[in-house]
C-alpha cells in the first residue's frame, strides 16, 4: 500500500512585527498550510474555535513573551545574523546532558524532517512510514522521486512493529512519529526499544527518526524518551519540535539529537543546501523555553490530560470510540464521513481537522483547545452528530 499521497507544501514562518500576539503559538496555521487541499479551511477567524492543528492553546508562558518583548526593546536586528544559535544549542545540550556535537536546530522539526528524508533515502532506498502518519516526510520523498512504503496500522491503531520490520528491509529511512499523528497512539518504551533490536538485525543500513513531537503530553507509565539510544546509536535520529507543549508553534523552532557522525551529515547537508536556522527572535524565545524546569510542560501536560479526559468521556457517553490518545489531540470514530462532520462544524464556529485516509469515511482527528472550548465544542458536536449520552445517570 501506498502512504496517502499529498503535495509537499512549505510551511509558512512568522515576521518578526507579529512575535508578540498570538501568532507565537499561530492557532489555525496547521489549516493554512494544507489550504491547497482543504479550501473550506482557513486561518482563524474571531470567535471561530480552532481544534484543528494540534497547538498548545494557551500559548507558551510569560518567561517566553517577557524574553521577546526585552529583545524588541534592546533594539534587535532581525535583518542581522546573531549568536544566539550556538546560545540554543548550548542550552539544548545542557537540558540533555549531552555535546553540542549531538544537537543540530531545525526551523520546526520540519525542516529535521526534510534533511534525514534527503540524506537517507533514494531511488533504491525507500522511506517507510504507517498509514496515516505525519506526511512530511513521505511528502518530501514524492517530491524528489524517492519511493515510499505505507505499513498498516493494528486494528487499536497503533505503529504495527512487527509489519514495520518487515517493511523496512533494505529501506532507507523509516518514520517513527510516537506518539503518531494522527491516530495519538502510542507505543510503549519497551516495545520501542525492541523494535530498534530487530531493525538492527533485520536492516542494519536503515536509519530510524524517532519524531517525538507529542512526548510531553503521553501520560502512558512506560514512558520514556528514546535520546539516550540515539546518542549511541548512529541509525537512529530523535526530532523535537517548540511547536507543541511549549506553545510556540508560529516561532518554528526543532532540533534533532543523534550521535555525533549522523548529526555532522545532517549538518553537512543543510550548510551545503543553503537552508538557514537563523529565525532570531524563535532561537532566543526556544532558548528561555528550554531553560525553564520542568513546571511548564508539566502544568501543561495537567492541563492537557485533564481536557482529554472530558473530550475523550464525551465521545464514547456517545458510542464513538476515541483510540487510546496520548497526546494533544484525538483520532474517534464518529461513524460518517470527517468531510460533511468538518463542514457542519465549521458553520457553526468550530474548525477540526483535515481528512486523514484511509480512515476519512468514518474517523475526525479532534486537537484539544482549552477546557472552555472543548466544553462549547462538544454541544456544537452533539447538534451535528445527533448523539446523545448513553452513560447511565
Amino acid at each position: 500500500m501506498a502512504l496517502s499521497r499529498r503535495k509537499f507544501v512549505s510551511t509558512v514562518g512568522i515576521g518578526a512585527g507579529a512575535a508578540l500576539t498570538s501568532n507565537i503559538w499561530a492557532r489555525g496555521r496547521e489549516n493554512s498550510v494544507w489550504s491547497a487541499f482543504e479550501p473550506s479551511l482557513e486561518a482563524v477567524e474571531r470567535g471561530v474555535i480552532c481544534i484543528a492543528s494540534n497547538e498548545n492553546p494557551v500559548g507558551p508562558g510569560k518567561a517566553v513573551l517577557d524574553s521577546l518583548r526585552k529583545l524588541l526593546e534592546g533594539g534587535a536586528k532581525p535583518g542581522r545574523y546573531s549568536n544566539q544559535a550556538d546560545q540554543l544549542t548550548e542550552a539544548i545540550a545542557g537540558h540533555f546532558k549531552v555535546k553540542t556535537e549531538n544537537v543540530l536546530l531545525g526551523e520546526g522539526s520540519t525542516q529535521i524532517l526534510r534533511s534525514a528524508t534527503q540524506i537517507f533515502t533514494s531511488k533504491t532506498k525507500a522511506l517507510v512510514g504507517t498509514i496515516p502518519t505525519y506526511e512530511e516526510c513521505a511528502g518530501y520523498a514524492e517530491l524528489i522521486g524517492h519511493p515510499v512504503k505505507g505499513v498498516s496500522l493494528t486494528p487499536d491503531f497503533k505503529i504495527d512493529i512487527d509489519r514495520m520490520v518487515a517493511a523496512a528491509k533494505g529501506a532507507g529511512l523509516v518514520f517513527y512519529c510516537n506518539p503518531n499523528n494522527p491516530t495519538a497512539t502510542y507505543v510503549g518504551a519497551k516495545a520501542t526499544r525492541e523494535f530498534f533490536q530487530k531493525m538492527a538485525s533485520t536492516s542494519p543500513e536503515t536509519t530510524i527518526l524517532v519524531d517525538e513531537a507529542y512526548f510531553d503530553y503521553v501520560t502512558d507509565p512506560d514512558h520514556e524518551t528514546h535520546v539516550p539510544v540515539a546518542l549511541q546509536n548512529p541509525r537512529v535520529i530523535v526530532a523535537r519540535t517548540f511547536s507543541k507543549a511549549y506553545g510556540m508553534a508560529g516561532l518554528r523552532q526543532g532540533y534533532a539529537i543523534g550521535h555525533p557522525e549522523t548529526i555532522k551529515k545532517l549538518r553537512e547537508w543543510e550548510q551545503a543546501s543553503g537552508v538557514s536556522t537563523l529565525n532570531v527572535f524563535g532561537m532566543a524565545a526556544a532558548t528561555v523555553a528550554i531553560g525553564q524546569d520542568a513546571t511548564f510542560t508539566a502544568n501543561e501536560r495537567k492541563r492537557n490530560t485533564a481536557v482529554r479526559d472530558f473530550t475523550a468521556k464525551w465521545f464514547a457517553d456517545r458510542g464513538m470510540k476515541p483510540t487510546d490518545g496520548q497526546a494533544n489531540f484525538m483520532f474517534v470514530n464518529i461513524g460518517t464521513p470527517a468531510r460533511a462532520f468538518r463542514d457542519a462544524c465549521r458553520a457553526k464556529g468550530v474548525m477540526v481537522a483535515r481528512d486523514f485516509p484511509p480512515f476519512e469515511k468514518t474517523h475526525a482527528r479532534i486537537s484539544l483547545g482549552t477546557m472552555e472550548e472543548m466544553q462549547k465544542a462538544v454541544t456544537v458536536f452533539g447538534d451535528v452528530l445527533g448523539k446523545k449520552s448513553t452513560a447511565a445517570a
